[in-house]
């Protein structure tokens, strides 16, 4: 008999009535938006009558959640970045000197002195070459095993000689393992630097070798997407070695020349290793001083504050500089033990600036210095341009569908057609339920599915049909319509949901956007062809009750 059990009515429904509560927010876009900062307003306290109002309008039980526009339909900020691996082995074997330097003259090779060169590489020359071959065989030791995802290879250095010059500089394999960890530091600080902003769905992935792609729907312009992860943010801890009004002090090889910020024609000389690095930081937070000026307080993690504890304990009565992107933003005398791991940086700082510095300082710094190849402002007119053309394209394909289903079908066609618009409903639930974007190419998809959606009815109406031509009674014709189409529907959409899978694993940017409104077009497509449109179906047979059904 053509029954569905009461329970599975009640889940059939409940699932529809679901989706469609979490779609409706995105037809009052973008005043659900501002009924959210109403209830938040209310909340805080400084809610006005327009609030209250505002309030009544979206009751705070109901969902808020709205599909996120992306880059192409909301505007926003579009850079390409390239980032200067060279400098990260040119630190690196900066970084060496003092452990090369301890071994050879351990080694007793007699006296050396470091050469500076623009090669990214460590050379030393050495007053007695005849030891040469004793210097190599003393800075291999210091070498270690490149580990990679496949387990652990060669020498991470490549020790050769030209003469009296000891050349030191990163294998081959260790320059690749290098480039993917600083690549994946490089990602993941300018994740965190975006997502502390409180932007929504932005874009951000590597591409080639050295290049970052970054897309922010919503941020104003790109100049503010580069300030804001442009700047490297380092912070470092350096001994001072004195202070100077010259710019063009002599400095040796091991020590630094850096402008003050809050003192204007005031540089330091700094030892060129710091004590700590900002590497060390745990937290970062603006705050005000004890004077009510703008500052950034910060916490070091157990390491970190163990090495700035010792220091200080030991330098009691020397100036100790607080070094922020190559700027002297403090140098204040040590008067006592500083344990806890925690301190404040002041300076002519506006909230805003501390605000900022806070989130650059919690992100991280930039492993490497990055060179914006490519920007691109896109206004919210643009992307109000696509929305539009892609609603028309929704309404007219819509339109389409629904006047054949009629025409083709008559009253099956009508209940096909409330299937349809349960189904568009609950690809926008979906989206707005799991926070996905919706870019032009995934209107493009929902296009795709308001065509395919009436295809799995169009099959079991067909074989309808046929079993009405074979003389079954219209119970029987409606039951084998569903039973024979049901393979046919499953197996076309299942290797449909497997290329839309393909194309979201496999693809990037927009080919992602159109492969998941496909794909959640297809699962809800057969839900409402499977389980929706049966039901109206027998809900209508029940109630009419009819002797001959024309399909």
């Amino acid at each position: 008999m053509l029954q569905i059990a009461f329970w599975k009515r009640v889940v059939i429904w409940a699932l529809c009535a679901v989706g469609l509560l979490f779609a409706l927010p995105n037809a009052f876009y973008p005043r659900v938006e501002s009924f959210n900062d109403a209830h938040k307003a209310i909340d805080a306290g400084v809610g006005t009558p327009a609030d209250q109002e505002a309030a009544g309008l979206w009751p705070e039980f109901l969902p808020s959640g709205l599909v996120n526009l992306g880059l192409d339909l909301r505007g926003g900020a579009h850079l390409l970045a390239e980032v200067n691996l060279a400098e990260v082995y040119a630190d690196r074997m900066d970084g060496m000197w003092p452990e090369v330097r301890d071994a050879l003259r351990a080694g007793d090779v007699g006296p050396i002195r470091e050469v500076k060169n623009d090669l990214g590489e460590l050379h030393v020359r050495l007053q007695n070459p005849e030891n040469m071959t004793r210097a190599m065989e003393l800075v291999r030791e210091l070498s270690r095993p490149v580990v990679t995802l496949t387990g652990v290879g060669q020498s991470d250095l490549e020790v050769t000689a030209d003469g009296d010059l000891l050349k030191v500089a990163l294998s081959e394999a260790e320059k690749l393992a290098t480039d993917e960890r600083t690549m994946g530091t490089s990602l993941e600080v300018v994740r965190r630097r975006v997502d502390a902003a409180g932007t929504r769905e932005p874009t951000i992935q590597r591409q080639g070798e050295d290049r970052i792609l970054i897309q922010v729907p919503g941020i104003g312009s790109a100049e503010e997407l580069k300030t804001l992860i442009g700047s490297t943010a380092k912070l470092t801890f350096h001994p001072v070695v004195r202070r100077t009004s010259s710019d063009s002090e002599r400095v040796n090889s091991r020590e630094l020349l850096y402008p003050s910020l809050d003192e204007e024609g005031i540089f330091y000389v700094l030892e060129k290793t710091p004590v700590v690095t900002g590497e060390d930081l745990t937290t970062a937070s603006p705050q005000f001083d004890q004077n009510g000026r703008p500052a950034v307080a910060f916490t070091f993690n157990a390491s970190g504050g163990r090495k700035f504890g010792d220091y200080t304990a030991e330098n009691i009565g020397s100036p100790f500089a607080i070094v922020l992107d190559e700027e002297v933003i403090s140098a204040p005398t040590i008067q006592s033990h500083i344990s806890g791991g925690s301190g404040i940086i002041t300076g002519n700082f506006t909230v805003e600036e501390t605000t900022q510095m806070a989130i650059l300082l919690r992100a991280g710094a930039l492993p490497a210095k990055m060179t914006f190849l490519e920007e691109r402002t896109i206004g919210p007119e643009l992307g109000q341009d696509s929305i539009d053309a892609g609603r028309i394209a929704c309404i007219v394909a819509f339109v389409g569908v629904l006047v054949f289903m009629v025409l083709a079908y008559g009253t099956f066609g009508v209940f096909a057609n409330i299937a349809l618009i349960i189904n568009v409903g609950l690809i926008f639930g979906l989206l707005s339920i799991f926070g996905a974007t919706l870019t032009l190419p995934g209107i493009a998809g929902i296009v795709l599915t308001i065509g395919m959606a009436v295809d799995a009815n169009v099959l079991v109406f067909e074989r309808i049909r046929e079993e009405l031509k074979a003389r079954r009674g219209p119970v029987r014709a409606i039951e084998l319509g569903y039973e024979k189409a049901l393979s046919a529907i499953v197996d076309a959409n299942i290797t449909t949901l497997i290329t839309a899978t393909i194309l979201f694993v496999m693809g990037s940017g927009p080919v992602k956007g159109f492969a998941i409104t496909l794909g959640l077009g297809i699962i809800t497509s057969v839900f409402t062809a499977i389980f929706v449109t049966r039901l109206i179906i027998v809900m209508w047979f029940e109630r009419r009750r009819p002797k001959t059904i024309e399909v």
